[in-house]
Order: C-alpha cells, then sequence, then structure tokens
C-alpha cells in the first residue's frame, strides 16, 4: 500500500526528489495530474506504507 508523503511544485522538483530518495534506496512514485501531462503542473510523490519514517529521516538530513 502507498501513501502520500508529499505535494512538490512541479514536475522537475519531483524528479529531483525521486533521485534524492532512490539515492538513500526509497522507492517512491511520482503521481501527475489528471490533466494534460505538463512539466509545470504540481505532482504528489508517494511512498510505501511502511517506509514514511525513512523517507521523514531523508528530510530531516538535508
Amino acid at each position: 500500500m502507498w501513501v502520500k508523503f508529499m505535494d512538490v511544485p512541479d514536475g522537475y522538483a519531483a524528479a529531483i526528489w525521486k533521485e534524492l530518495f532512490f539515492a538513500e534506496a526509497l522507492s517512491v512514485r511520482v503521481v501527475p495530474p489528471l490533466e494534460v501531462a505538463s512539466m509545470q503542473l504540481p505532482r504528489e510523490i508517494w511512498v510505501p506504507d511502511g517506509k514514511t519514517h525513512v523517507a521523514r529521516e531523508v528530510l530531516n538530513k538535508i
């Protein structure tokens, strides 16, 4: 099961967060908006339900 972890302002920020979480061995899903797929629209970052504490620790590191 996946849970919504954070909202980001655009697809570029989502790509950066995704790479950061991957570097820490954390799986993420970036969910684009349902409208037209544009890199300038906000995105949601989802993490596995049991790994939210790991995602918080990554945020605390930076």
